[in-house]
């Protein structure tokens, strides 16, 4: 079964090929971060106009690099929710438009389902693999970001298997959502823990912001630690019961934390924080930053497993889940590869593969909604 896979929740542009879940024949993207890095985020308008330019040349050239034509496209899959509304409202307006013109069957998908699913991915291709590559982090400087990784493991081996078993335990973290799901088997889903301010992603751009380093945040800090002392800064942990997080006091705890250090009063505005840290102070702090945010997912995670003995994985989704020091200290956890971490179009086919193999029905292409925010289960 091949299935055509479109995403533009966001500010990537993505369509892929993707043959019965696993195997990547294509896999197209088209980033605005080129675009955004001006502006330090995303603005949703211009980012829905830039879906649109792009959208019908990605879809094109992803299924001109699977060798296929529509003949042989079997479904069509989109994301129609969360996301920005301008950004879904194109992807979803294509998807129709395809489904109805070539009598394709139709299936919507949740975002953070697609980001889950990434990890039943095989790759597939040889230039995927080496921009996974490509893009992963050398380790932080020494061992120093990694020292907690052991008291912090899975009470489980990996098994042999490539892919996750169930029942299993999903940690998705990206720049919107940051959730501990639990997964008695395909396309079951049951929230069990969620961040009661910002995603942890989030929390990443605009720490980095205050340190002067550019957008997207995460590789920019993970990037600038690899030179700084993780244990420079001490940082405090959000007091928050069970499995939810809380992420926007570690936000402030770092400005709080940069004032204090630079002899500056707290009515020192944040945006003029960067020009008085020095290279090293910038890169301790991020160094310390990332160490605590890692700290905390894992802490989240540990509190999950024990609560859920009988989970055989933990796989780990989002854009967040490329972070070199997060992978470290979760080494029996499951990964996609770095180039399939962020928003993509086969973590969309993929899931909407196994949708259809627990007996998803495809939606009617006239009648399909967006939703910007709407619940995984």
């Amino acid at each position: 079964m091949k299935i055509l896979g479109i995403e533009t929740s966001c500010d990537e542009t993505a369509a892929s090929v993707v043959e019965d879940g696993v195997s990547i024949l294509s896999n197209v993207v088209v980033s605005q971060i080129d675009i955004f890095a001006e502006y330090g985020g995303v603005i949703p308008e211009v980012a829905a106009r830039s879906h649109l330019e792009a959208m019908m040349p990605v879809i094109n050239k992803a299924l001109a690099d699977a060798s296929c034509s529509w003949d042989d496209i079997d479904a069509i899959a989109v994301t129609h929710a969360p996301g920005l509304l301008g950004s879904l409202l194109i992807g979803t307006l294509t998807a129709r438009t395809l489904a109805i013109l070539h009598d394709k069957p139709l299936y919507a998908v949740h975002h953070l389902k697609s980001h889950v699913y990434a990890n039943w991915l095989n790759g597939g291709l040889s230039e995927m693999a080496s921009l996974g590559a490509r893009r992963s982090l050398p380790s932080p400087r020494g061992s120093r970001a990694t020292t907690r990784a052991a008291a912090l493991r899975t009470p489980f081996d990996k098994p042999s298997s490539d892919k996750p078993t169930f029942p299993l335990l999903a940690l998705v973290i990206s720049g919107g959502h940051t959730q501990i799901l639990y997964m008695p088997g395909h396309n079951q889903f049951e929230i069990i823990g969620t961040t009661y301010d910002d995603a942890v992603g989030e929390c990443f751009d605009k720490v980095a912001k205050i340190l002067g380093l550019p957008y997207p945040g995460g590789p920019s800090i993970a990037k600038a630690a690899l030179d700084g002392d993780p244990n420079r800064y001490h940082l405090p942990h959000p007091k928050v019961e069970g499995l939810d997080f809380s992420f926007s006091g570690l936000k402030t705890a770092v400005l709080r934390a940069v004032q204090k250090e630079l002899g500056l009063p707290i009515s020192h505005p944040s945006h003029d924080l960067k020009n008085h840290l020095s290279s090293q102070q910038v890169a301790d702090f991020a160094a310390s930053f990332q160490k605590t945010a890692v700290d905390i997912l894992c802490e989240k995670l540990k509190i999950a497993l024990d609560m859920h003995p009988d989970a055989k994985s933990v796989v780990v989704a989002g854009g967040v889940s490329a972070n070199q020091a997060l992978r470290e200290a979760l080494p029996e956890a499951y990964f996609p590869i770095p180039a399939l971490s962020g928003d993509n179009g086969a973590m969309v086919a993929a899931a909407c593969y196994f949708e259809i193999q627990s007996g998803v029905k495809p939606v009617d292409p006239y009648k399909l909604n967006i939703y910007p925010r709407i619940s995984i289960d």
